[in-house]
């Protein structure tokens, strides 16, 4: 009998987030007003994967979830105004702050 590996609790609140991962992704694109090459070469990512992820066709991996969490923060914090809010309301809607099993 195998035992499951052990999730962080930053993964379980990505995966109940995923299956809109591919909406995040181009929100967040059009937020930094850049094209699909321009944010692949941002994350470190090719332009198709940025593609695929924003069709849907494949999802994020933690560790792009976790790169693009980050890039809401920044842009959150050194922004202003309707981008500010917007970031803020991208990191609400898609990365809840949960404590004991409760969204925050």
């Amino acid at each position: 009998m195998q035992i499951p590996p052990q999730s962080s609790p930053f993964q379980a609140r990505i995966a109940l987030k995923q299956p809109a991962s591919g909406k995040l992704v181009r929100e967040l694109r059009q937020l930094t007003a850049l094209s699909q090459e321009q944010f692949a070469a941002l994350l470190g990512v090719a332009y198709s994967t940025i593609n695929r992820w924003e069709n849907g066709h494949v999802q994020p991996s933690l560790l792009a979830l976790k790169q693009i969490k980050a890039l809401l923060e920044e842009i959150h914090r050194s922004s202003s105004g309707e981008k500010q809010e917007y970031s803020q309301l991208l990191l609400q809607q898609y990365f809840p702050v949960r404590t004991q099993n409760h969204e925050v």
